[in-house]
């Protein structure tokens, strides 16, 4: 079954850091835009980054300069580098799978909590 799998979210101080990963399997992974999306309590899904098939990149203002993330089409997994976490940045964090005819493929999810 085609899934992203994330992993790698925790418990961190405010101003640290943390790098969740997603494993892809079961579809073709160079193929498709991947993205990580985050959910915080009582509130809406957001689109924290994008990255294409060719490594282009777009973040979201909010995390803008703090969060990086890549791909690695060899082994199938995509990346994001926290830095400076926020206690706003608190939320379940999401991989999405989207390729040129709109298939999606959502992982999970990762818990990422920012707490002194």
């Amino acid at each position: 079954q085609a899934q992203p799998l994330e992993s790698g979210g925790g418990l961190v101080q405010p101003g640290g850091s943390l790098r969740p990963s997603c494993a892809a399997s079961g579809f073709t992974f160079s193929t498709y835009v991947m993205s990580w999306y985050r959910q915080a309590s009582e509130k809406q899904r957001e689109l924290v980054a994008t990255i294409t098939r060719y490594g282009g990149t777009n973040t979201a203002d909010s995390v803008e300069g703090r969060f990086t993330i890549s791909r690695d089409n060899a082994k199938n997994t995509v990346s994001l580098q926290m830095n400076s976490l926020k206690a706003e940045d608190t939320a379940v964090y999401y991989c999405n799978a989207r390729n040129i005819v709109s298939r999606t493929y959502w992982g999970q999810g990762t818990q990422v909590t920012v707490s002194p």
